[in-house]
């Protein structure tokens, strides 16, 4: 009987063909762990870092309510005796919450402010004066009813100038829409943004919550008669005495705040990163509610520091 011959390759044990294919494939299988390895490394590392961004954010919201809520208590503690602004600052767990209010009729109302007083804002902010007059009468013009039967001059001057819409001949629902008006260069637009309102509800001006270019916006406030109002906002000067000191200027002024009131609640975390948020709120004196939320704006302020949206309505 002949005997086979066995193959080279079928050879047991040690470094024949299928040892070597073994070899081989528990290497893939080693490598294919350690990438898994690496791939749940990176997946928990991020989930992590994840859940630390949505717990911040949950964090920072309801800081910025309390923050909002505990402005309105200050607002509110001494009946008759409301504020026109303040400021105060608080830690909760590894975050520290600065929080700021002011009336909202330290801004120009963009739905009652007169033409001199928006005119003098612009002028104010760098526009020459007649192009300033010319942006307040857009503005009006915006705001004011069509009376019935009238011609609509104002709408014939956006079809002029290519647009596809006219004035709203309605009140401004909010700041944003002044970058609708014609002939309002962007650049203006923005500058005007931080002293505008349309929630104030009046056309006076309280000049103990309104920054200085509202108050230089004023007619009849020069550079000296500013000062004097800047330096007397602690005092408890009576209006008709304020009034009399200001010339011209006083039928445009309040000592009085009104029910709407902007606040602003800046939040730091220990991480460094920071969130803002800013709600006009109306106070509410006999309601069911103290206090019901006009517009509310939040962000993460970048590092430069600088926030976007939160100046605006």
């Amino acid at each position: 009987m002949t005997s086979a011959t066995p193959d080279p390759g079928d050879q047991r044990p040690g470094g024949g063909r299928n040892g070597g294919f073994i070899i081989v494939a528990a290497l893939w299988i080693l490598a294919s762990l350690a990438t898994l390895a690496v791939i749940y490394s990176l997946y928990v590392r991020e989930t992590a870092a994840a859940f630390l961004d949505h717990n911040e954010r949950l964090e920072a919201q309801a800081l910025a309510v309390s923050g909002v809520e505990l402005a309105v208590y200050r607002l509110t503690q001494i009946p008759g005796q409301r504020p026109s602004l303040g400021r105060f600052s608080f830690r909760q767990g590894s975050a520290a919450v600065a929080v700021e209010f002011a009336s909202e009729n330290g801004r120009i109302d963009l739905n009652f402010a007169p033409k001199e007083v928006l005119g003098g804002l612009f002028s104010g902010l760098g526009v020459e004066s007649e192009a300033a007059l010319n942006f307040a009468d857009r503005i009006v013009a915006w705001r004011t009813p069509l009376a019935s039967g009238a011609s609509d001059a104002e709408a014939s001057l956006y079809q002029g100038a290519g647009k596809t819409y006219g004035p709203r001949h309605g009140p401004f629902q909010s700041v944003d829409e002044i970058g609708l008006l014609i002939g309002l260069p962007p650049r203006f637009v923005d500058r005007a943004m931080p002293y505008l309102t349309v929630y104030s509800g009046r056309g006076e001006v309280n000049v103990l919550s309104a920054p200085s270019a509202v108050l230089a916006a004023l007619p009849g406030v020069t550079p000296d008669r500013l000062q004097m109002l800047l330096g007397e906002r602690g005092g408890q000067i009576p209006q008709d005495v304020m009034r009399a000191q200001l010339g011209t200027a006083g039928n445009y002024i309040s000592l009085q705040p009104g029910a709407a009131n902007r606040i602003s609640v800046d939040i730091q975390f220990a991480s460094k990163r920071r969130m803002r948020a800013q709600a006009v709120v109306m106070v509410l004196d006999k309601d069911t509610e103290p206090y019901r939320v006009l517009s509310w704006r939040d962000e993460e302020v970048p590092a430069d520091g600088r926030a976007g949206e939160a100046d605006r309505q």
